[in-house]
Parts: structure tokens; sequence; C-alpha cells
């Protein structure tokens, strides 16, 4: 099979197309026909030298979530068939024609969607539909605050809060992504340069915050949140540090904590999966929520694919293709 691998810790250049064996699914595993990968901020990292794999997961071979067809069954793997449309999560290895995957890792493709819908949806929505929901428990009618709200995790979570009853504010450096956000639903578009700073219109307001950036929008969060409000932080795009003024932290009774999903327990990636079957999928056969692709890049056109995704041009998903 063909796989995308990193050659050595570089730039968009260190990726190449070699020949791998087929892995060999295990007990109550599936080894998928891979026909979509989607491109997460995770894989640009990995690919630097920044965030190595979790152990038993390929280190040369990134990527997140996946759509394409079951190929053959593992011992034990008994809820799905060969042929099935899948979608769904592993912790690496997602750039690759084939793979082997835990079976309750994956969620069916609905018919009407394409492969490369499917691996837009995994890991963006499973990381929304967790960090909103679950951990920080959104509910309707409250205020959420969403940095990088283009992304394809603030693409996602804009929709899942809509269809909860919350209002949306959200940010961007790019004043056509709020745009294209504010068809989507969302309430108060916020331009930013380099740095948060609540206005006004902001300050005191949100009862949840998704911070996807990090890095000095973590002291803004403070400011921008309302008494007891709750801060996800997900991603560190803006860097790892922080100076906080702590009285607001105590003074407001806020909560501050963050999350990840790559290196959780199989046990725990399983009732995530479980949980968003429950609640989001019906929504997405509804046509409330849909999955949101930017570009579709062939797969021997990764390198191009990343340095899309390392520019911020996109709004929502970058997708790779394999034929």
């Amino acid at each position: 099979m063909r796989a995308v691998v990193i050659t050595e810790p570089g730039g968009p250049e260190v990726l190449a197309l070699r020949e791998l064996p087929v892995p060999a699914p295990g007990t109550g595993e599936l080894l998928v026909r891979v026909r979509a990968s989607g491109v997460n901020r995770a894989d640009l990292l990995q690919r630097a030298g920044r965030y190595p794999a979790p152990e038993g997961v390929p280190a040369d071979v990134p990527g997140l979530e996946f759509a394409g067809e079951v190929a053959e069954l593992g011992p034990g793997a008994t809820a799905w068939r060969a042929g099935d449309r899948v979608m769904g999560i592993v912790a690496g290895g997602g750039y690759a024609e084939y793979l082997a995957v835990d079976a309750t890792h994956v969620l069916p493709l609905p018919d009407s969607w394409s492969f490369q819908e499917g691996a837009a949806v995994p890991e963006a929505f499973l990381t929304a539909f967790d960090a909103l929901l679950l951990q920080a428990g959104l509910a309707n009618g409250e205020r959420l605050l969403i940095h990088a709200v283009g992304s394809s995790v603030g693409v996602a979570a804009l929709q899942l809060a809509k269809a909860v009853g919350a209002t949306v504010a959200g940010t961007s450096r790019t004043r056509w992504k709020l745009e294209r956000a504010q068809e989507l639903g969302l309430d108060l578009a916020l331009p930013v340069e380099d740095s948060f700073s609540p206005d006004h219109r902001i300050a005191g307001w949100a009862d949840v915050i998704l911070d996807l950036v990090g890095g000095g929008y973590v002291s803004g969060d403070l400011v921008a949140s309302a008494p007891k409000g709750r801060i996800m932080l997900v991603g560190l795009t803006a860097g790892r540090t922080a100076k906080l003024d702590l009285s607001l932290l105590l003074a407001k009774r806020l909560r501050l904590w963050g999350t990840v999903l790559r290196s959780r327990s199989k046990e725990e990636k399983a009732a995530l999966v479980r949980s968003f079957a429950e609640q989001v999928m019906p929504r997405f056969l509804s046509g409330e929520i849909r999955p949101v692709v930017d570009r579709v890049f062939p797969a021997d056109a990764v390198a191009e694919a990343h340095r899309y995704l390392e520019s911020n041009g996109n709004f929502g998903s970058v997708v790779l293709a394999w034929p």
C-alpha cells in the first residue's frame, strides 16, 4: 500500500509517498481501505517533530481521521461487514491506503456523503462535541466564544452550539472567514489582529470559551468570561505560555482546563464515539449540521496540503483523497 511518510522532522518537503506493508487487523479491529484522510494541525506538528505519536502508533505516518470501506474483519469485530462505508479516528497512520483501526472507534458513513465529507467529521466534530457538550456542558441559552472560528474544529463547534440553542461569538484574523461563519449562524463576529483584547461587547460575556489558539489569548479569556465561566483550552497555535491575572480567575470563580483526544485510552475513545453516535449523528442525518470541506488534495500533493493549512487559508477541513 501507499502511505505518506515523514522522512525526517521538517517542513512539508519531508513528506513522501512510500510503499509499506498492508497492516493485519488484530482482535477487535477492522482493516479499512482508506478513500480520504483528514489533514489537521496535529499532523503539521508531528511532521515538524513537535508532537510525537503515542506508543504503539506509527511514528512516521501522520493522520488522525479517515473515511473508507471495511476491507477485512479482525477476530471479534462482529458489528461490521466487509464493504461497509465507515469513518473514524486513529492516533496516527491515517495518511495511508489501508489502516487497522479499533472497531469501536468507527462510525457509519451516511450513504449521501462523499468519502471526503466523511474524512472532515471524526476528529473535528468529536473534539468539539467532547469539549463543548460533554466537558463544558454548554446548554440552551448560554453564550459561547470560539477562537479561530473558521478552523475545522471551530466550524464544528459553531454548528453544534447553534444546534443546542447557544448564542455564539467567534474570532478570526480573516474577515471573510467571519462572514462565512455568519452564514452558519455566528451571532457576533470579532476580528482580531495578533492578540485577543476583549472590548465592551465581549468583556464578561461568555459562559463558555472554546480556545483553539492558546498563548496570549488565554489572558483575554479571563476578561471575556462571565462569572462562573468555563474556559476549554484545546489548541496552542499562539504558543504554550501566557501571563494571567489570577485575581480574575478567583473573583469570577472561573474554571480553566485543557483537553486532548489523541492520547486517550481506547476505552475512553470508544465511549466518546458511542455518545457521538447517539447525540450528534442524528443531527447530521437530519441536515441540522453538516461537514464543511474547504479543499481536497490528491494524496500525492500532501506537501501542498500542509502548506495550505499552515497558511491559514482554509475555512473548515482540508482533506487528502486516495484513488
